[in-house]
């Protein structure tokens, strides 16, 4: 892997590839934000894609260490992180259903697996255990993301009561397993 696409995260040393770091960076100000987008000018401040590292960089401030020069953290910089990426990832669900490439419904959903188009699966945490055991056994070796809530998924698909989601074979499922995994990586490490 080149150099250029691995960073070093300030809390563990470890260097990883930037696709498992969230990138921050200090504004003039001192002010530190989320970049995740590289927007921002200035040098990336590089923290592993958990909830659990961000928590301890925040608590030992660690980015004033790694950026040489005090800087200011938003009081809620843990729960701020896990808005956008919570955001990011149901904007990317909302841009598959307009790409066409999602199916909501357990019997949509079972069509699609039966008929192996089916990338991965999407189950609102709130589902009944009736409707979960049935994807449990359609599923075979799906990944199924456990994420948002059914309110959640309605406002992101323009539906009511989306409790079970297929996502079709395709680029674009591709581009929105990256955000889901992202942000249930954040959760889960």
């Amino acid at each position: 892997m080149k150099a250029e696409e691995e960073r070093k995260c300030i809390v563990c040393g470890e260097v990883l590839p930037k696709e498992a770091l969230l990138r921050f960076v200090s504004l003039p100000d001192g002010q530190v934000l989320p970049d995740f987008k590289k927007k921002f000018p200035g040098k990336g401040l590089y923290v592993r894609n958990s909830k659990q590292s961000l928590t301890l960089a925040v608590e030992k401030n660690l980015f004033t260490k790694a950026a040489k020069k005090n800087v200011k953290l938003s009081a809620d910089l843990v729960d701020m992180v896990e808005g956008l990426l919570r955001k990011n990832a149901l904007d990317m669900v909302s841009l598959a259903r307009k790409a066409g490439v999602l199916t909501a419904g357990m019997e949509k959903v079972r069509e699609l697996i039966v008929k192996n188009k089916a990338a991965f699966l999407l189950e609102a945490t709130d589902a009944g255990a009736d409707g979960h055991e049935k994807l449990l056994s359609l599923a075979q070796n799906l990944e199924i993301f456990n994420l948002f809530k059914i309110e959640e998924l309605d406002k992101a698909l323009n539906k009511v009561n989306t409790v079970h989601v297929a996502f079709k074979k395709s680029e674009m499922a591709k581009a929105v397993y990256g955000e889901l995994k992202k942000f249930e990586n954040f959760l889960n490490s």
